[in-house]
């Protein structure tokens, strides 16, 4: 027997980055012609994040640029677009959405896509030369800040640590990156290519710190240096901070809502009470295609999400999907473009492409034998076929035996 949802008047997206704007446009392309509330915490109409640490940032784009949708493709969306508007609270008993601004907005589908923030140094109070990146501010006021010259200090080399430490260079600023592991990106890549990476942003002028932590930003007013977990001091003119991002969950304080890692869903992205589903960063979701439960801070899973989220939010309880996917991100610095789809794995086997000033290569990652992602640095060809047999749940040995086979052609 098909269980209907009630039908829906009222469906509120709280979040209006990637997932929440696909969210939106899933719910017009599925049929749904009731009321559409959008609820944005930014000032600017929905946006890519990407070319915030790579072309903002060098200024080879205007931020205009990287704007998701035209003002005509968003008024398609019969939406009421909130602007600069921070969501506050949920009822979930009145099913209201209040907002800093006064508002109750009621809904009977509700979809929560509000991201993430960045983290930062704890006891470091915000002051001229230290920064963040998540927001268009924040990439225009870092490059500002780069622009003057001097020394730039980044805390923490994961891809948008990275990614930032490329563009500073390409801008002509000395940058220095302290990053408590012994590599860069040593959780997606594993010590031996993160070892690979620094090497080539060292090519690239780049210093690192490795193996080091900072115990307090210099300068009571301004950025003036970094004190090193030894004492050890290094002067700078400006601080990136670079050590991930948390889930934007407080707004949800005295819901039920499981915010223990983000917003804690089942395996169709639902939330606990009825009518409520999560998407994007926020997200933590069992996914069964690995068996495990997950939280994924990367582009396609926030596009992907958002239009499930939205078609499960319609369909009938006994006709949802479960949200079955490969994570996958990239990275693009200087000339090298680094990708990874699925999950680390212990089991490591790694095939090399072209060996040379511009390596490639790749190294596939599985557990029990069965293959659980793939790593790929200048090697996009093989990659592809690769990332297809993680959802077929291939052998490891079968996915090494096509990766070999693939490049001897």
């Amino acid at each position: 027997m098909t269980h209907r949802p009630p039908t829906l008047r009222d469906v509120v997206i709280v979040g209006g980055s990637l997932a929440g704007l696909h969210a939106a446009e899933e719910l017009r392309a599925a049929g749904y012609d009731g009321t559409l509330t959008l609820v944005s915490a930014e000032r600017r109409a929905p946006y890519d994040r990407p070319p915030l640490s790579k072309q903002i940032l060098t200024g080879e784009w205007a931020p205009d640029r990287s704007a998701l949708r035209s003002a005509e493709d968003l008024a398609a969306l019969r939406a009421e677009v909130l602007l600069g508007v921070h969501a506050t609270g949920l009822d979930v008993t009145s099913r209201i959405v209040t907002t800093d601004d006064g508002l109750r907005l009621p809904y009977d589908g509700l979809v929560l896509a509000t991201g993430c923030t960045p983290r930062t140094l704890r006891g470091e109070a915000a002051r001229e030369g230290l920064h963040t990146l998540r927001t268009a501010e924040d990439s225009l006021a870092l490059r500002r800040t780069l622009l003057t010259g001097g020394h730039l200090v980044v805390v923490g080399a994961g891809f948008i640590g990275m990614e930032v430490a490329a563009a500073a260079r390409t801008l002509g600023a000395d940058v220095t990156v302290v990053e408590p592991a012994p590599a860069p990106m040593q959780a997606a890549l594993g010590e031996r290519i993160g070892g690979a990476l620094a090497d080539l942003h060292r090519a690239h002028g780049v210093k690192f710190a490795l193996g080091r932590g900072i115990s307090r930003i210099l300068g009571p007013n301004r950025v003036e240096g970094v004190e090193f977990d030894d004492g050890t001091i290094l002067g700078a003119d400006a601080v990136l901070v670079g050590i991930g991002a948390a889930p934007a969950t407080g707004w949800l304080a005295g819901s039920p809502l499981d915010t223990s890692n983000g917003v804690v869903c089942d395996a169709h992205l639902a939330a606990g009470p009825p009518g409520i589903y999560a998407a994007g960063d926020l997200a933590c979701w069992d996914n069964p295609l690995f068996g495990a439960r997950m939280r994924v801070e990367h582009w396609s899973n926030a596009t992907e999400q958002g239009a499930a989220a939205a078609r499960n939010l319609l369909a009938a309880q006994d006709e949802r999907q479960p949200f079955a996917s490969v994570p996958y991100f990239w990275s693009d610095q200087y000339d090298t473009s680094i990708q990874f789809a699925g999950r680390p794995g212990s089991e490591r086997v790694p095939i090399v492409e072209a060996d040379g000033p511009k390596p490639a290569f790749l190294v596939l990652t599985g557990e029990g034998g069965t293959l659980t992602g793939v790593l790929s640095v200048n090697s996009q060809r093989v990659f592809l076929r690769i990332r297809r047999m993680i959802k077929a749940r291939a052998t490891l040995a079968d996915a090494a035996d096509a990766a070999r086979a693939f490049l001897s052609r």
